[in-house]
């Protein structure tokens, strides 16, 4: 008798720990049950704190620091999507028009992936007149193409991964003085119901990319992010 009583709070334990692992909450179960909220300033200001706090100082920590004047207004989830380019840029026309420099665009979109790459580019429509969009991420397309195509000719906006266009840049295929807007992709959700930063190769990869040069562009006044 005593063995078997002994033996009873370990089994309990080991179910017990077995409910747990099986509670344990996904990330799309939590998304599931909450409102969509848009994406503020403060979210992505909140998110390079958290993934820089441990390992920079205060001094460097306060240089990847942006200023509200360094946004777009945020879209509160009733815009299209180009109906939201055309408000946070009522000149594009003009800008269109004087931009030149190969090697570079004045509007970088920066999104989860290809398919979501594809879905932008059709719906900015409306918005993007006869400018020329470049494709710029890694499914079915070589980067020495993306890099010979932006060497060759003039591109207004690029839609893509932040994986392939940290690359670019890197390798000096893209050049981003010209650029005047970075637009997140901050609100879509794929059929995980996962955000961009949700998905944590995504989410690095897109930090990557504003620590390597945008922050220091939005700090200078040249770049504006907008979260749509």
């Amino acid at each position: 008798p005593t063995e078997c009583f002994l033996s009873q709070p370990g089994e309990k334990e080991e179910s017990t720990v077995k409910a747990k692992r099986r509670k344990k909450k996904k990330i799309s179960d939590i998304l599931e049950k909450s409102a969509p909220k848009p994406g503020v300033p403060a979210d992505l200001q909140n998110l390079l704190s958290q993934h820089f706090g441990e390992n920079r100082s205060v001094i460097e920590i306060e240089e990847l620091k942006l200023s509200d004047s360094c946004f777009l207004p945020a879209n509160d989830l009733t815009h299209s999507f180009s109906s939201y380019l055309k408000e946070i840029c009522p000149k594009w026309a003009k800008l269109r028009k004087n931009h030149k420099e190969k090697k570079s665009v004045v509007m970088l979109v920066i999104c989860s992936s290809a398919l979501r790459s594809l879905e932008l580019i059709k719906s900015m429509t409306a918005f993007k007149g006869d400018c020329r969009v470049l494709k710029l991420f890694a499914k079915h397309i070589k980067i020495k193409e993306q890099m010979n195509m932006l060497e060759k000719g003039v591109f207004h906006i690029g839609v893509g991964t932040p994986g392939r266009v940290k690359a670019l840049v890197e390798q000096d295929g893209l050049c981003l003085n010209s650029t005047k807007y970075m637009i997140l992709d901050w609100n879509w959700r794929d059929q995980k119901l996962r955000r961009m930063m949700d998905i944590p190769e995504i989410k690095k990869e897109t930090i990557d990319l504003l620590e390597m040069s945008i922050i220091k562009l939005c700090r200078e006044g040249s770049v504006k992010l907008g979260l749509f």
